[in-house]
């Protein structure tokens, strides 16, 4: 599926050296990668596509963690 390949190649693209906006465009791009999976794995409840879904969701954590700043608490 052309979804899955997006998501896989999201996940192996390197995230040094972004702008502010960069980081903005991958987080909207990851969140909406997973919606999309989401929505396939609704109907078929397929294991592979839970873990993608977990790979892109690690990897737009690590980006909204770099675009929030980090937390002193």
């Amino acid at each position: 599926m052309e979804l899955i390949n997006k998501a896989l190649e999201f996940e192996k693209r390197k995230m040094g050296n972004m702008s502010t906006s960069d980081r903005v465009a991958a987080s909207r791009e990851a969140k909406s990668l997973v919606l999309s999976i989401n929505e396939i794995y609704k109907k078929t409840k397929d294991q592979y596509l839970m873990d993608i879904m977990k790979l892109v969701t690690n990897k737009k954590r690590k980006i909204d963690k770099r675009l929030k700043g980090f937390s002193t608490i």
